[in-house]
């Protein structure tokens, strides 16, 4: 079942992408792929040669055939690392017409959708143009049950909560887990926003998503004391923040003052302090898996003169790992041996960094694998890649977690 709570619009969506500018044309090319197991129409109607009006906007509809249901109803346009897709789980999306784009529907049979609830688009913040929001995914008759939060990748620049709904539905299957899966601001100005994003912003973001998280964790049979954290590439790098840097959150600023670098989360709970949420996000987060990120030597994005090396250590994890005395923070890291953009040895030091400190770190190298085998897009490549990949090995991060909040003995 599914409960839309705000449906981010796709008109919105795609002002964020930032749609190329085509002069005067007068029309654009709507191209639908015809769905299986389900119809997909338009009102008004396309004309034979897909050619409309610019300014148009067309409405989508997406009906399941018998035994099916709908994953997504989407339109893509061109992205930075092929089709970016603009998603809607319920089934109808208004598509405005202003660059060639191309109409779709994903059905999957009923059974995939079984056992759990799905609340979406959950507001958690807007501290600039985009709404920053969240999905639940929560089990059947869910009380009291660990939280796992995901964060999406997309070199901080790209995708939303949506691509990573297959590893949340494979994870809320358990019946063990609520599932949240996060989305935050994109860094310099692909949001729309004046000011261009900085990765300190970003954290801000998720330090403010797991501070919603908590505040309403019950309301979908969440123990909001208990919380895993992963994320894959940019998000993976994210995850290893909230898991290793939770401390550094605070109301002194980021490079405001010299040696001063505290994240100010984008939501504060009503009559909570900011140092009351630091003490129950780092009580909380109690286990991650940071999956084929960045740890180290990462970019601040700002644009501040006296930004400088010291703005990009303090947004990278791999110089902030607690001592296994003070905070234990096992970590399940994971990547491909195909991936051409995140190498071993950036992930090898990570892992050598935490257990340097104590931590219990598992690398496991994917056999085979690429980047993003975690995504869940429409295109059957991704999907498959999912199968193939993701689901064995988000059956391992899931024993990782079990081990810490469903312990043997």
């Amino acid at each position: 079942m599914i409960r839309p709570l705000h449906v981010f619009s796709a008109l919105a969506a795609l002002v964020l992408l930032g749609a190329p500018s085509h002069g005067e044309e007068a029309s654009f090319t709507l191209t639908v792929k015809e769905p299986v197991n389900g119809t997909l129409s338009l009102d008004p109607a396309l004309p034979e040669d897909g050619k409309v009006a610019k300014g148009t906007t067309v409405r989508a509809t997406a009906t399941p055939a018998p035994g099916y249901a709908l994953d997504s109803l989407y339109y893509s346009v061109p992205g930075r690392w092929g089709p970016m897709y603009i998603e809607s789980m319920v089934p109808t999306l208004e598509v405005t017409v202003d660059q060639d784009k191309t109409i779709g529907a994903l059905f999957l049979p009923e059974t995939e959708f079984e056992g759990f609830t799905v609340t979406q688009d959950v507001v958690y913040a807007q501290p600039g143009v985009k709404p920053l929001k969240y999905d639940v995914f929560s089990p059947d008759g869910a009380e009291g049950l660990p939280i796992v939060v995901i964060i999406h990748g997309g070199g901080w620049r790209a995708n939303t909560e949506d691509i990573m709904r297959g590893m949340a539905r494979e994870i809320v299957k358990t019946g063990r887990y609520v599932v949240f899966s996060v989305d935050y601001r994109w860094v310099d100005k692909g949001d729309g926003d004046e000011t261009g994003n900085t990765m300190a912003d970003l954290v801000d973001d998720v330090f403010g998503a797991v501070a919603h998280i908590q505040e309403h964790a019950t309301q979908y049979g969440a123990d909001p004391t208990r919380i895993a954290v992963t994320g894959d590439s940019a998000g993976g790098h994210l995850s290893a923040v909230v898991a290793t840097m939770p401390d550094k959150i605070g109301d002194g600023g980021f490079g405001k003052k010299p040696g001063v670098f505290e994240f100010m989360p984008s939501y504060v709970p009503e009559g909570k302090s900011v140092a009351q949420v630091r003490r129950e996000i780092m009580d909380a987060v109690q286990v991650a898996a940071p999956s084929y990120g960045v740890f180290a030597t990462l970019r601040h994005f700002s644009e501040d003169p006296a930004a400088d090396e010291a703005w990009s250590a303090a947004v990278s994890p791999i110089n902030h790992i607690p001592a296994a005395d003070e905070r234990r923070i096992p970590q399940y890291l994971v990547r491909g041996t195909e991936d051409p953009l995140i190498k071993d040895e950036m992930v090898r030091g990570f892992a050598e960094a935490l257990e340097a400190k104590g931590q219990t770190a598992e690398y496991v190298q994917v056999e085979g694998a690429s980047h993003a085998f975690f995504d869940w897009k429409p295109d059957q490549r991704t999907r498959d890649t999912f199968a193939r990949f993701g689901v064995p090995y988000l059956r391992e991060m899931i024993a990782f977690f079990d081990a810490v909040f469903y312990p043997k003995g």
